[in-house]
């Protein structure tokens, strides 16, 4: 953690949504004159669109089955802890694009899913903000948490987070059904091992919960949307929250325990605006007396 260099870092798996959540923070960002720099999780795998193929290829073929994205193998969590401690010293550090499309890839000279070259972070930032798979991962070698000064979690109920993976991997990506699933599968013990205890490292997690029926997610037409689902927001340390300022904003909420407001799954946005705000301000204090 930095007072001079802070850094935020959203977290969450594959489908959970923490896209959306950066289209929030960089609303946040552009509006209080926040100069943030951006830093995307997926910059931080170890091989690129082909090489991945091949491990995949392997993996099915029955040789280290359990490779996935989610795991260290897939992975670079020394780079990414090099980069969140370096920044936090001294507002520097070095950062790659992957490079998702043909749009992204062409002022590059390059093939798309390919990465960019690392370059240095602007010199000029008042902080860094990270979104991605690993955003609070702790390992017996590595301990990326400890480094970030506020930590979100991204939760999904799990038949949810499958819905929106199922549908965003077909929509977006071209993937057959049958891909998708032996994804989730593949994935599963990587999951368990290093993207769930990330949310016992966050300060803050949002889940979403749909008040459908999704006990099948994979025949499931629709992803559940906002209005048909319900938030859950739980802070790991309460003190300072202004929770009955909260539910005064938040209309139909209510406290379910003593750190967890529920309100409307809509109003996340808002949830969101009204949660992180005031804490890029203190941030940004912090900052402004440490300089």
């Amino acid at each position: 953690m930095s007072s001079r260099h802070p850094i935020i870092a959203t977290t969450g798996s594959s489908g959970a949504g923490t896209t959306t959540v950066t289209t929030t923070f960089q609303q946040i960002f552009r509006r209080e004159g926040v100069k943030a720099a951006i830093v995307h999780g997926d910059a931080f795998h170890r091989y690129n669109r082909d090489e991945m193929r091949i491990k995949m290829a392997e993996a099915q073929s029955g040789r280290g089955k359990d490779f996935s994205h989610f795991g260290p193998e897939a992975n670079l969590f020394e780079e990414l802890e090099t980069l969140f401690r370096v920044y936090g010293q001294s507002g520097a550090g070095k950062a790659r694009k992957y490079l998702h499309d043909e749009e992204e890839a062409a002022p590059y000279g390059q093939k798309p899913g390919t990465f960019a070259p690392w370059e240095d972070i602007p010199s000029d930032t008042d902080m860094l903000y990270y979104e991605g798979l690993h955003g609070a991962v702790v390992t017996e070698d590595i301990d990326v948490a400890q480094h970030v000064d506020l930590l979100i979690g991204i939760v999904p109920v799990i038949n949810l987070e499958w819905i929106q993976k199922l549908h965003r991997d077909k929509a977006v990506r071209g993937y057959s059904q049958e891909a998708i699933v032996d994804a989730i599968l593949r994935r599963m013990p990587d999951y368990i091992n290093y993207i769930c205890p990330q949310f016992s490292q966050t300060h803050i997690n949002f889940q979403r919960v749909p008040t459908v029926d999704t006990s099948n997610p994979f025949v499931a037409r629709d992803v559940p949307s906002p209005d048909e689902s319900m938030l859950i927001i739980r802070f790991k340390d309460p003190r300072g929250v202004d929770f009955p300022y909260l539910l005064s904003m938040l209309p139909t909420s209510f406290m379910s325990r003593s750190n967890t407001i529920v309100c409307p799954g809509s109003k996340m946005p808002l949830a969101m605006q009204l949660i992180f705000t005031p804490m890029i301000w203190q941030l940004m204090d912090r900052k402004m007396h440490a300089s």
